[in-house]
């Protein structure tokens, strides 16, 4: 596993290979973000979507297959094994184990290409790449590892630093080119990782290259830039930053600007000192006071240099104290498929909590890790921040922390909804991008995710460009580039989630009823009914299911598309399939009460006498002919069909026993007394509700349940249990009040 903290490998190691000349090597390089450019140039979103896809496709070299010959013998069969189970890391790492120890170009290549597509936070990994490809004498190729892997990884300061001693290795470094070639590298590394609290080998490497340089002003300006950001290592960069002011003289380290206005004020306190040591004396006549040199006021140029750092200094202190526990309390900063206990999953809380109060109110509540002694400070040493540029709170850093946790979080689900919690307010554009990354990486089997997302872009419905999108961020973090103008209402996305995650994890009823229910919301009845007939079709071979989909299908028919032959066809077929499911009787006893009575009276008493010969339980069969028998009372066109009615109905609580008679008078006792369904009909009182769905987050409302036609084989739609319930389905079983037949009718016995 790649556990971030290699060590600062050695500048002096970087020459020992030799590689192309120095006009092919610049022209070769190019940076992540360079590469996002060339991306917004071709198509924007659409482009950078391909490139997404494409990322770790990176083609074989010409003629390889011909060098190494054929894949070792057990390649195919651990390939087979990772694919057939790509979550199970350890086939993964014996797959890269195996073609590492064959030695086999082709076979490590493949498999590094296959195991970082599906697992791309494993800095360590992308670092074999690129040596692989660096040792067989593929340096371009090495180059464009590292590019993928920054592109997948930008706060890894490992990979940054590997990138750049890799450029070093390669280019020739007498050529003024190549110096600005690694510059501009050291600068989109310290863009994308610098904020980063444990960025201090990033920077010690950028300064100690422009000392090698000789270029001790640009060293001075980085020394100027890491003293106002919060580090692990602050008080060692202040040290060697003091170390090296006197060093050196003024005049080499500053910039000409910084160094002339140093001077002029050096100068004036050295003359007004000097005046005050000579009072009483006599004064020299004007024209020829002597200008005192330079050499005389170095030791005052540094002292005044040193008292305006000491300022920063102070103020960068306080903001690494108020991060200082928060940071301690992170022990696994790395991704690992292994799961994070509840410690750090509250740290990591705690920290975004925290972070987030310093925008103003962002945040939910205050982090109880802070030191005590800082809170009486804290409103000065903001305003001391904000003096001396200390970039210690704000968006970028809220950001920045945010990519930090979902590379060592990537793998729940909580994290990446607060991340578009924070965005979606500000961007569009960006939230989506954080819902792209999660499920078609990271998450691609967490069917929760996929349903935020269709919900996410439902309800924004792709509503034009985003125009407001990661401005302060370098767009190696921001993973942006231009989105396309989309027409107001364009649905396009949220089917094509829900389609995509119904071809990766078929079979799940929520997912169906989901993509059912955005087309009957967006108007399209016609697509909805073909999706719930569609489902009905291919659900045959399971009864349940089958009478589950039925059921959704003959209710819109029903209720939107006014179609109650087609609601009852549908209905009647289930019944050819599954006699014995109760839910369908009554759902098809619920259409023909809902119908006029005037009109095909017969039709509820032809639905109950289908139930009555159906293989259903005593009890509700006796719920079907009381049913019958309540409804031949309220429209029955003659006493005596009522009076036939209730014969049949009392023959047959002769048929099934004496003590089924207390579902006929609603016996208070009876453990499975009546209760009243959400549409009015009266029903059988549910089982109890089976455990509820875990939280699911503000991005998307709860989603709808079923349940008790639901067999243990799709336990996992348990979540859609409670909202199916019998109620929902309008069973038929007494009123709140039932009435007592042999009253009116016959005299008591």
């Amino acid at each position: 596993m790649a556990a971030e903290g290699s060590d600062l490998e050695d500048l002096s190691s970087n020459g020992l290979m030799e590689g192309p000349s120095a006009p092919e090597a610049t022209e070769a390089v190019q940076h992540p973000t360079e590469m996002e450019e060339v991306s917004e140039e071709n198509g924007g979103e659409e482009a950078s979507e391909a490139a997404a896809a494409t990322a770790y496709n990176m083609p074989l070299v010409e003629n390889e297959e011909e060098e190494d010959g054929e894949l070792p013998a057990d390649f195919d069969r651990l390939w087979k094994l990772a694919h057939d189970n790509p979550q199970d890391f350890s086939s993964w790492t014996d797959l890269l184990q195996y073609s590492e120890q064959e030695s086999h170009m082709t076979a490590s290549r493949r498999a590094l290409v296959a195991f970082l597509a599906r697992y791309p936070l494993c800095y360590g990994y992308w670092k074999k790449f690129a040596d692989l490809e660096r040792r067989a004498g593929y340096t371009n190729k090495a180059q464009e590892v590292c590019v993928q892997g920054l592109k997948a990884i930008p706060l890894s300061v490992d990979l940054w630093i590997h990138y750049i001693n890799l450029l070093l290795g390669t280019l020739n470094m007498n050529l003024p080119e190549s110096s600005q070639c690694i510059r501009s590298a050291f600068e989109e590394a310290v863009a994308a990782a610098g904020l980063d609290f444990h960025s201090d080998r990033l920077w010690e490497l950028y300064i100690e290259w422009e000392k090698e340089q000789g270029d001790m002003k640009a060293a001075t300006g980085v020394y100027d830039r890491i003293l106002r950001v919060p580090t692990q290592l602050y008080s060692s960069h202040y040290e060697k930053f003091k170390t090296h002011l006197n060093a050196h003289a003024p005049k080499d380290v500053l910039s000409a600007v910084e160094y002339e206005g140093l001077l002029e004020e050096s100068k004036q306190i050295h003359k007004t000192e000097k005046a005050e040591l000579a009072e009483g004396e006599d004064e020299l006549p004007p024209g020829e006071e002597k200008e005192p040199t330079e050499e005389e006021v170095i030791p005052k140029m540094r002292e005044l240099l040193l008292a305006r750092r000491e300022k920063v200094y102070q103020d960068l202190e306080g903001e690494v104290r108020k991060r200082w526990n928060l940071e301690e309390a992170i022990k696994r900063p790395y991704f690992h498929v292994k799961p994070l206990d509840r410690t750090q999953l509250k740290a990591w809380h705690s920290y975004l909590d925290w972070e987030l109060t310093q925008l103003g109110g962002g945040g939910e509540k205050e982090v109880e890790t802070e030191p005590d002694s800082m809170e009486g400070q804290e409103e000065e040493q903001k305003e001391g921040s904000k003096s001396s540029g200390i970039i210690a709170g704000g968006d970028r850093r809220v950001r920045i922390l945010f990519e930090r946790c979902l590379i060592a979080c990537a793998l729940y689900e909580e994290f990446w909804t607060k991340y578009v919690q924070y965005l979606e307010p500000q961007s569009l554009y960006e939230a989506r991008g954080v819902f792209r990354r999660a499920c078609e990486i990271h998450l691609a089997h967490k069917h929760t995710m996929h349903l935020q997302w269709a919900t996410f872009e439902e309800r924004h419905g792709e509503r034009g460009r985003d125009m407001k999108y990661r401005m302060s961020l370098p767009s190696v973090v921001a993973h942006s580039c231009p989105p396309p103008l989309l027409l107001p209402g364009d649905l396009t996305e949220a089917r094509r989630v829900l389609e995509s995650l119904e071809t990766s994890i078929p079979g799940l009823a929520m997912v169906r009823l989901r993509r059912a229910g955005l087309e009957r919301r967006a108007g399209r009845l016609d697509e909805s009914e073909a999706l719930l007939r569609d489902a009905v079709d291919q659900a045959k071979e399971t009864p349940h299911l089958h009478a589950f989909y039925s059921i959704k299908l003959a209710r819109l028919l029903l209720k939107l598309c006014k179609n109650p032959s087609k609601a009852r066809g549908v209905l009647q077929e289930a019944l050819e399939i599954s006699p014995d499911n109760g839910k369908l009787h009554l759902n098809l006893l619920e259409l023909e009460v809902s119908g006029d009575p005037r009109g095909s009276p017969e039709g509820v008493q032809q639905c109950v006498t289908r139930a009555l010969a159906a293989p259903l339980s005593p009890r509700t069969k006796i719920l079907f002919s009381q049913r019958g028998l309540q409804y031949a009372e309220d429209y029955g066109t003659s006493v005596q069909s009522v009076l036939t009615v209730y014969e049949e109905h009392q023959k047959l609580l002769k048929e099934l026993g004496n003590k089924k008679r207390r579902a006929e008078n609603g016996d208070s006792e009876d453990p499975e007394k009546m209760s009243k369904g959400e549409d009015g009909s009266a029903v059988p009182a549910p089982p109890p509700a089976p455990p509820t769905m875990p939280h699911v987050p503000m991005t998307t409302p709860p989603p709808p349940m079923m349940g008790g036609d639901m067999s243990a084989a799709h336990a996992g739609y348990a979540g859609y249990g409670s909202w199916y319930q019998q109620p929902q389905y309008g069973g038929y079983g007494g009123y709140q009040q039932p009435w007592n037949y042999n009253q009116g009718y016959y005299p008591p016995s």
